[in-house]
This record gives C-alpha cells, sequence and structure tokens, in this order.
C-alpha cells in the first residue's frame, strides 16, 4: 500500500476523534490539559484567522480540510467561496454533512482529492494547509502548488522538531502506520523560497511554527 493510500485509511479512521480537541463537551480534567499541553491549537486557529483577514468576500482553498473546522469558519465569517479537500472520503463526508446542517453549503464545497491531482478552474486569494505537513514526507511540491494556486497568501502550520512532544507523536503515530514529520526555521524558509514566495512570516506558537507567505 502506498504511503499515501495508508495516510488516507489512517485519517478515514480517526473521523470521530479528529477535532475532539475543540469539541466543548469534555470533562474540566479533558480541559485543563487541552489549556495546559495542546494550547497552541487553539493558537493556531485564531493566528489562521486573523492573518486572512479580510475573509468577507474572498475566496479560500483549505488543503486537508479534516472535518472542516477551519473551511466553516471561513463560511461562517462571510467569505465569497471555500473549497475544502482531503484524502480521507470520510472526513469529506462529515464536511458536507456540517455545512448543509449550517446552512452553509451554498459558500462550501469539499472535494475528496489530493493537492497535486486538483486543477482548480480559478485562482483562490488564500489557500491554507493547517496540521498538513506534519503528515507529507515531501513537501516542497505542496508548497509550491499552494503557492501556484493563490493571487494573496498562503497560511500554513508546521510542527517544531526538538520539542517534547515530537517523539511521542512519532512514536504514537508510527504504531498506526501514520508517518508523522518535523520541521526547522531554516527547513521552512528553504521551502518556502524555493516555492517562489519571496516574502513571507515565520512565528513560534508553542510547539508549531505559524507561517504566513505572500504571493508579491
Amino acid at each position: 500500500m502506498s504511503e499515501l493510500n495508508e495516510q488516507s485509511r489512517y485519517w478515514d479512521s480517526q473521523v470521530e476523534d479528529f477535532d475532539s480537541i475543540y469539541s466543548s463537551r469534555k470533562s474540566g480534567l479533558a480541559k485543563a490539559l487541552d489549556t495546559i499541553f495542546r494550547w497552541d491549537m487553539f493558537a493556531r486557529f485564531e493566528y489562521t484567522m486573523e492573518k486572512s483577514k479580510p475573509i468577507e468576500n474572498r475566496t479560500f482553498l483549505d488543503v486537508g480540510c479534516g472535518t472542516g473546522k477551519y473551511s466553516l469558519e471561513f463560511a461562517r465569517r462571510g467569505c465569497r467561496r471555500v473549497v475544502g479537500i482531503d484524502i480521507a472520503a470520510n472526513m469529506i463526508e462529515v464536511c458536507k454533512e456540517r455545512a448543509d446542517k449550517e446552512g452553509l453549503a451554498d459558500r462550501c464545497e469539499f472535494i475528496h482529492a489530493d493537492l497535486l491531482a486538483y486543477n482548480p478552474e480559478e485562482r483562490f486569494d488564500v489557500c491554507i494547509g493547517i496540521g498538513l505537513f506534519d503528515y507529507i514526507r515531501h513537501p516542497h511540491p505542496v508548497v509550491a502548488r499552494m503557492r501556484e494556486c493563490i493571487t494573496d497568501r498562503a497560511i500554513m502550520s508546521f510542527p517544531r522538531l526538538w520539542t517534547w512532544r515530537a517523539p511521542i507523536r512519532k512514536i504514537r503515530l508510527g504504531l498506526n502506520k501514520c508517518g508523522v514529520f518535523f520541521y526547522t526555521k531554516n527547513r521552512i524558509a528553504k521551502l518556502l523560497e524555493e516555492s517562489n514566495f519571496a516574502r513571507y512570516e515565520i512565528d513560534v506558537i508553542g510547539q508549531l511554527y505559524c507561517v504566513t507567505a505572500f504571493a508579491d
């Protein structure tokens, strides 16, 4: 089985647990542990929304959209159109159901696809890849493709190398045959420059690098 198929299989099996961190239906202890150990997951969401402004009347591509946390929020905040793509078919079905339930389907489109095989008819104002590059062994083609898809900016997150969480994730996901990969700031800068992003910002948020890279 190819690595892409392995990834697809893994994420199809993770639908119920995927965005449990954002759920309010948790015990007080679980919420406290998330606040202490995983606060950067919430912070990267706020980072993405802030760096995406203005959101109203703009178009967005959400690569590795998962269960639609970011895509649906763009729609709630008035985007003109958002397309979410993911390699896990079960994730896409959840996104469609949630968009329908919230009355957002007229502004949302969710597609079961890999970015490298996706050929949109038009470019987007903003493309995001949040929690995406953790699972991509060869990130350069994906970063370069994101650059081709935008007119304004790309927003991405990368897990930092040499953090306490890195080896734990490596072991846990490895047991499930899901590869996970980590980055240095220099490696990210090289990826961006090789993908024709001449201007970018790299911020440290907890155990993550959060990046805004501009098309101009």
